[in-house]
């Protein structure tokens, strides 16, 4: 597993563990504190072609969870960075496969395709990435695609939506909002009509592990399929915390090209997969404001 120190990636370690995987992860870093002792930590810098090379003729793995990418938030959208980790995932992806690796997933993005009003299909929407990071993603996309090709292996898609729980980045607006009214201070948003697709991150584990335990192959939707507006969402967390006269609608201005609507449509999911989402917004949010309370508090 790469990016396993990650907002994803750590919630992704017990769930394979439980479903019976030997698991390695890759970090920059090796072991972070707090580790679990069932993982196999390795330290490697997967922008090195010969580190790449090296770990996965170590390790031999049979199943790869490729999450790792440039994240930082304001930042990975247009970055050059993207580039790098693009020719780093088509690395990864040969060595993988070269050295008797059976089924990999990729974990890309909602931004690959072409926003659209309606839910997005995997087998319907157009994919027309409109940012540097979409096109890097679908670019990766169809370089595992290749890949297994070549070697006759097997591999599969994740485009997340929206994951958000303890963790999360603290710039986003989840974190920015529940912070701001634990700590009683100003929060400035957008004007809040936008409409996403917000999907907790267990539940995005539990269905990274899923997929990467069948033999489903293509893209995959990975979000909760429910719409709701950065409004909706602020006010369940006013709902919980109060202060709604905090929050500040209006008063920062939308991202340049920020779509109206990004919502998927989790049909392919529910029929290859039999899954779908087991955490409510309200549930979710209700283990992300604890989570937030104790690093406040």
């Amino acid at each position: 597993m790469t990016g396993a120190t990650g907002f994803i990636g750590r919630r992704c370690l017990p769930v394979a563990l439980n479903a019976g995987f030997e698991v390695h992860a890759v970090s920059s870093r090796g072991n972070p504190p707090g580790a679990q002792p069932a993982v196999s930590w390795h330290r490697a810098d997967l922008l090195d072609p010969a580190a790449v090379r090296e770990i996965v003729e170590r390790v031999k793995p049979s199943h790869l969870l490729h999450l790792a990418w440039i994240a930082k938030p304001g930042v990975f959208w247009t970055s050059e960075e993207n580039l790098d980790w693009l020719a780093a995932s088509v690395q990864l992806f040969r060595s993988f496969y070269a050295h008797g690796g059976e089924r990999a997933l990729g974990v890309g993005t909602c931004a690959e395709y072409a926003w659209a009003a309606e839910d997005l299909r995997e087998d319907k929407t157009p994919l027309k990435p409109y940012t540097p990071y979409g096109r890097c993603k679908l670019a990766a996309s169809l370089g595992l695609e290749a890949a297994a090709a070549v070697f006759g292996k097997s591999a599969a898609w994740a485009r997340l939506f929206f994951p958000y729980g303890p963790g999360e980045p603290s710039e986003r607006l989840i974190p920015t909002v529940i912070r701001g009214l634990l700590k009683g201070e100003s929060v400035e948003c957008t004007h809040g009509h936008q409409v996403r697709d917000f999907i907790f991150v267990d539940d995005v584990a539990d269905a990274l592990i899923k997929i990467l335990g069948s033999s489903a192959t293509g893209a995959f939707n990975v979000g909760s399929g429910r719409a709701l507006s950065l409004r909706d969402v602020v006010a369940i967390i006013c709902a919980k915390l109060g202060r709604a006269e905090l929050v500040r609608f209006g008063a920062r201005p939308a991202p340049p090209g920020d779509p109206e609507r990004v919502v998927a449509d989790m049909t392919r999911m529910k029929k290859k997969m039999g899954w779908q989402p087991s955490w409510s917004i309200e549930a979710g949010m209700d283990r992300t404001i604890a989570a937030w309370r104790e690093t406040i508090t």
